[in-house]
């Protein structure tokens, strides 16, 4: 069974195949599970009001992220499940048996601050 379907991806790498998105996705994804209100996000990013507003709209439209009030704000989070799923899609039938292929990739992963070789200390 795939982890996620073609169109599904087409659709997500559509939604970051677009330089101000994909800079929005990788700060949520830095941002954590608190996520960002839309006010921070355009602060730190410099994007306009409209811009931002049509950039989030299309990531959520892909399901990349989600949005939730807090009073009068409007937090946004990375869907940190899609992404899995994304990375899951690309790299599913990946190596045609050469784990050399992919060892360059679980490195990467390792050293992401949120995914630690197992038995470090942090």
């Amino acid at each position: 069974m795939r982890l996620m379907e073609a169109n599904a991806a087409i659709a997500a790498l559509s939604a970051l195949a677009h330089a101000g998105r994909l800079e929005v996705f990788r700060l949520l994804v830095r941002a954590g599970k608190d996520g960002m209100a839309a006010g921070e996000i355009a602060q730190a990013t410099g994007h306009v009001p409209q811009t931002l507003s049509g950039n989030l709209n299309i990531l959520g439209h892909a399901g990349l992220v989600a949005s939730r009030r807090e009073g009068r704000s409007i937090i946004y989070t990375a869907d940190y499940a899609r992404m899995s799923g994304l990375l899951g899609f690309l790299m599913e039938d990946c190596c045609a048996g050469s784990s050399e292929i992919c060892a360059p990739l679980v490195d990467i992963a390792t050293r992401a601050a949120c995914c630690p070789p197992q038995g470090a200390v942090q």
